[in-house]
């Protein structure tokens, strides 16, 4: 039998390559982690809104449908085990227009279809019951969103993983792999000490470098890895008192949520991000964006004080989409996908990624053939 320096390597220690290596852990792997920055969690993870989604618009029988509610119920698990900070706030989906009342009720048949619990229509009186200065004629509430510190999260999986006999290995790059005779990978980890690892299973998810990591992988059909997008979304936070102690969202439009309002665990309030297609990854925020932030907020803040609102920070999606194309479901993609044995591809794994990494990280161990952890 060969012998392996670990049982999988994951590539990305960001929250959902981190969750792949704690559901692999739980099945009593050795696991290591690779990571190219020199902290985890300084990607895609560093820079979302932290919210935990209740999972209502997600498509029937998508990943992202069954994925978000299992990964919602197993996330604020985890979190109250390993005494990481959650606020399970609720959530408001406003029609703040008339002509906007009518596009609650499809979310809502949608929310019940996949399974979210407690979902309600309010009327106007009853959301300014709750949220006073919430302006809306009707709106969805749903009681198992919120909010949670996303770098506790990350170091929680990443002292499982550690516990487990594993290792999280910093400013360590993937710069390679290759499938070894008789099964496995040999794979080639650049940085201050570059190596070579042997692991019998090898899992991707470093976020927007998926697509670069798989045509570094050799044998990786190009035809199966998808284009991607990048999707860039801003966010901009209020100077003074939050209004709101729940999480208030529009309507979604095409291929994002919406500029959505929080109030951090901090109990500052952040309003975003947006949607603007980009050609490289870029962080700046253009304070010239306000103007539309100012515009959208006041259409149910109307009370947002001139000046209130500076620029905070941007994150980017890596989306399977253009603009004006349908979203797409996340990509977990098996040897039945790529033939290669042994080797899990995770693709466009943007929002409600956060929110399912655990429930990823399960998926990813039942498509390599593992059995449930006990």
């Amino acid at each position: 039998m060969a012998q392996f320096d670990f049982d999988a390597v994951v590539v990305g220690a960001g929250a959902v390559g981190l969750a792949c290596g704690y559901a692999l852990s739980r099945r009593g792997l050795t696991v290591a982690v690779l990571e190219a920055q020199d902290a985890i969690g300084e990607g895609i993870s560093s820079r979302n809104s932290e919210v935990i989604h209740g999972g209502l618009y997600y498509p029937t029988g998508s990943l992202k449908a069954r994925l978000c509610v299992e990964g919602r119920r197993a996330l604020y698990a985890f979190l109250e085990a390993h005494k990481v900070d959650f606020d399970r706030c609720g959530k408001l989906v406003v029609a703040t227009e008339p002509d906007e009342v009518d596009r609650l009720e499809p979310i809502m048949q949608q929310a019940l279809r996949n399974d979210v619990e407690g979902m309600r229509t309010l009327s106007s009186a009853e959301v300014h019951e709750m949220e006073p200065e919430l302006k809306c004629e009707a709106a969805l509430w749903s009681p198992q969103s919120g909010i949670f510190d996303s770098h506790g999260y990350m170091l929680a999986l990443q002292g499982e993983i550690e516990t487990g006999g594993g290792a999280v290995v910093l400013a360590t790059p993937f710069e390679g792999a290759t499938p070894l005779d008789g099964g496995g990978f040999k794979v080639r980890a650049g940085g201050a000490e570059a190596t070579n690892l042997t692991c019998r299973l090898l899992v991707t998810a470093p976020g927007l470098a998926a697509q670069d990591v798989a045509r570094h992988i050799e044998g990786f059909p190009a035809d199966t890895i998808p284009e991607l997008h990048l999707g860039k979304g801003v966010y901009f936070r209020l100077t003074g008192r939050a209004p709101f102690s729940r999480l208030i969202y529009p309507p979604p439009v095409p291929g994002s949520l919406g500029a959505h309002y929080r109030r951090d665990l901090g109990g500052q309030a952040v309003f975003g991000p947006d949607l603007h297609f980009v050609d490289h990854a870029d962080y700046s925020v253009d304070p010239a964006l306000a103007g539309e932030f100012y515009a959208e907020v006041r259409s149910f803040w109307p009370q947002l004080p001139d000046g209130a609102l500076v620029p905070d920070y941007a994150g980017i999606r890596p989306k399977l989409h253009g603009p004006n194309e349908p979203q797409p479901d996340f990509r977990i993609d098996s040897p039945s996908v790529h033939g290669l044995p042994g080797l899990a591809a995770l693709f466009g794994i943007e929002s409600p990624g956060l929110t399912s990494s655990l429930a990823i990280g399960e998926t990813v161990a039942e498509r390599l053939g593992l059995e449930p952890a006990t």
